[in-house]
């Protein structure tokens, strides 16, 4: 899904789309940590928690910064791209978070990944509203905010995950 709206965020010029699929990538590497953290010690799952959540932290800056870029230089996102980019992402983030449900109260390492798709669903959520807010008005606005939140939402599930001690 990172290739799939990465690709789409880059064609249809969204911020939304990008940061979301940025914030796939940071999943995928923390799903990957959770997996190699099973079955360890207490302190080498805290450890990976700690490590996806100093991704996300530089995910969340790297968004804020396209956010501003875009704005200064502008931008022309496409609704349409947007919405089902979007909706494709809520479908597998919906899946991960289902699979992942009954173990979110296991060790650090997933209560990050908990954390992560729980924000990737309302993210998701957000994206298909901010691609329709842009068909209905013509602006970009509704894009810029959308990928404003997304870097909000992802600096505080890092500062959640980084905050996790067991």
């Amino acid at each position: 899904m990172f290739v799939v709206e990465m690709t789409a965020g880059l064609i249809a010029r969204s911020t939304g789309l990008i940061a979301d699929s940025l914030d796939m990538f940071a999943d995928a590497a923390v799903y990957g940590l959770a997996l190699y953290a099973v079955g360890r010690s207490v302190s080498l799952q805290v450890r990976a928690a700690h490590l996806a959540g100093v991704l996300q932290l530089i995910l969340a800056l790297g968004v804020l910064v396209e956010v501003i870029r875009r704005f200064v230089f502008g931008s022309e996102p496409e609704s349409l791209i947007m919405m089902a980019v979007a909706f494709l992402a809520l479908l597998a983030n919906t899946g991960c978070l289902l699979l992942i449900s009954k173990h979110r109260e296991g060790g650090a390492h997933m209560k990050a990944s908990w954390i992560f798709s729980a924000n990737d669903v309302v993210i998701n959520m957000g994206v298909i509203v901010a691609g329709a807010l842009v068909a209905w008005t013509g602006s970009n606005y509704p894009d810029l905010i959308i990928g404003t939140v997304v870097g909000f939402i992802v600096l505080n599930g890092a500062r959640r995950i980084l905050a996790l001690k067991s």
